[in-house]
């Protein structure tokens, strides 16, 4: 595998992370995930937007060159025509403690995999009840390294058998997935939790928001009692989520909404 390290395009085995890196002690970064379709990187402005949000949030200055072309780089040389590509940027080396240095050297590695983006048929998720999505922190607006509530959450959906798992906000309502943001029909309109209920701003929600004319909407665990379909969104597709807590969605069964979303 072909990896981008630090402005250069190298064999996996040759990119090494420095053990002071703060992205490795202190899970101080960023990350994109990025669908390829046809070898082509897909929705890179709304990818590299967001980056930049997230960026300014922490203080991380953008390392210079053009990203854009460096991602397209590594589908090239891994011969991904379908798959995903992932972007990390960290603060990079620093001595010990909390407070960043002042003059960072931040790391930017970029991998790709092969992979198919098929959606399943059906995904079957729980309540997570071990962990839930802290709305008030300007953290849930980013996408940063630190997954631990989402692996958390992943852990109990897999110890049930499940397939993902739903986080609730510190107020009880409905964020997101474990990696996702979540759809739900009701009353024939499509409805998505705000971010200011701990929701991502993810870069397919937006896309399926202005496909399918979705709205934002404060949604309580008992909403999912009254939807007639329901999905996943994240940046590799999306995926019918037809169980929760072992009870049916609408018919159990993937509906015309969502399909409509996948082709849109």
């Amino acid at each position: 595998m072909k990896v981008y390290f630090n402005g250069s395009l190298m064999d996996r085995d040759a990119a090494r992370i420095d053990p002071g890196d703060r992205g490795l002690t202190l899970a101080d970064g960023l990350y994109e995930t990025i669908a390829v379709v046809g070898g082509d990187p897909v929705r890179l402005d709304a990818h590299l937007a967001r980056l930049r949000v997230g960026a300014d949030v922490i203080g991380l200055r953008l390392p210079d060159g053009d990203l854009v072309a460096a991602l397209k780089e590594v589908a090239a040389a891994n011969n991904i025509n379908e798959g995903a590509l992932r972007l990390t940027l960290t603060r990079g080396p620093a001595p010990r403690g909390i407070l960043p240095p002042e003059k960072p050297q931040p790391t930017l590695l970029i991998t790709g995999t092969s992979q198919d983006l098929t959606p399943p048929e059906g995904v079957r998720a729980i309540i997570a009840t071990c962990t839930r999505r802290n709305e008030h922190s300007p953290l849930s607006r980013i996408k940063t390294t630190n997954c631990l509530d989402g692996i958390l959450a992943a852990q109990e959906a897999a110890q049930q058998k499940a397939d993902d798992a739903l986080l609730l906000s510190t107020a009880g309502n409905l964020a997101e997935a474990a990696v996702a943001n979540l759809f739900l029909v009701l009353d024939g309109r499509t409805v998505t939790p705000p971010i200011e209920d701990g929701a991502l701003p993810g870069v397919m929600r937006a896309a399926v928001i202005e496909a399918l004319g979705a709205v934002e909407q404060t949604l309580a665990p008992d909403a999912l009692e009254n939807a007639s379909e329901a999905f996943l969104t994240s940046a590799l597709g999306i995926r019918p989520l037809i169980e929760v807590d072992g009870v049916a969605i609408g018919s159990g069964v993937p509906g015309p909404v969502v399909r409509e979303a996948q082709k849109a």
